[in-house]
């Protein structure tokens, strides 16, 4: 078990290092842009390639492309903009001395989060040959990266339209779920412990429920739409007819205001 703990410590070196970049910025949310990279640590301390088959490459190139794709997706978005209001919240709640609490209950909480969350990357890079389970693991990651990186490239290209600011995406994969983004990072993770599931790491179970629990009920969809009809009037008739998180058909106007 010992050899699970040196990504935790790469992953505290790593948080401090943004915590220290955050007091110069004022800016906590700076830890979402490192989020995934604290991810891409633990695979890189993890992997072996003097050992590795054709399975383990390739849960290596799809949490790469997991993490580059999503690091750069935030860093693009976020890079030189105010502090995300989650994390404004958070500041205000938590005055004065935000500056030393924030190490603790932002950054270290997240790096442990992602610690834990990582394990199934740990199994999931033990695996040896092809079987069923693998390749189902293999499909499954892979379709939630795109479905995951389909949401975020529509909503990208909503925002960016003058006319749509203060509006409501519902179009592309947002018609069919108001988190495409997030319903494709659950699926994603769920397909790499299928493959730690095939090497016999199941009690990496822990990582895709942590990571579930995570996007629905802590800092995914519960966070975000906790005011979002406050924000955006639109958003109160579209959560009534849209899945909130698994794509489903949109219910008719009618149905949605039973």
């Amino acid at each position: 078990m010992t050899i699970l703990f040196p990504p935790l410590i790469a992953n505290v070196l790593l948080v401090t290092a943004i915590w220290l970049l955050s007091l110069y910025r004022h800016n906590a949310s700076l830890i979402d842009m490192a989020w995934s990279l604290l991810f891409l640590l633990a695979l890189g301390i993890w992997f072996d390639p003097s050992r590795a088959d054709v399975s383990q490459w390739l849960v290596l190139i799809l949490i790469l492309c997991w993490g580059l794709r999503l690091h750069l997706y935030l860093l693009w978005r976020n890079w030189g903009q105010p502090e995300d209001r989650r994390y404004a919240a958070i500041r205000q709640r938590n005055s004065p001395g935000f500056w030393w609490k924030s190490y603790f209950i932002v950054f270290l909480l997240q790096a442990f989060l992602a610690w834990i969350a990582s394990w199934s990357i740990f199994g999931a890079v033990q695996s040896q040959g092809v079987s069923l389970l693998v390749i189902l693991g293999i499909l499954l990651s892979l379709a939630g990266l795109l479905f995951e990186a389909v949401g975020d490239w529509q909503l990208a290209a909503f925002k960016a339209r003058p006319e749509n600011q203060g509006a409501v995406m519902c179009r592309g994969l947002w018609r069919y779920s108001r988190h495409p983004n997030y319903f494709g990072e659950c699926c994603f993770w769920w397909g790499i412990y299928l493959v730690a599931l095939d090497a016999g790491a199941w009690w990496t179970l822990i990582s895709p429920l942590l990571m579930t629990v995570l996007l629905l009920r802590v800092s995914g969809v519960s966070l975000l739409e906790s005011d979002m009809a406050d924000r955006r009037p639109e958003y109160d008739r579209y959560r009534r007819i849209t899945p909130a998180f698994f794509p489903g058909r949109p219910a008719r106007p009618q149905e949605g205001n039973r």
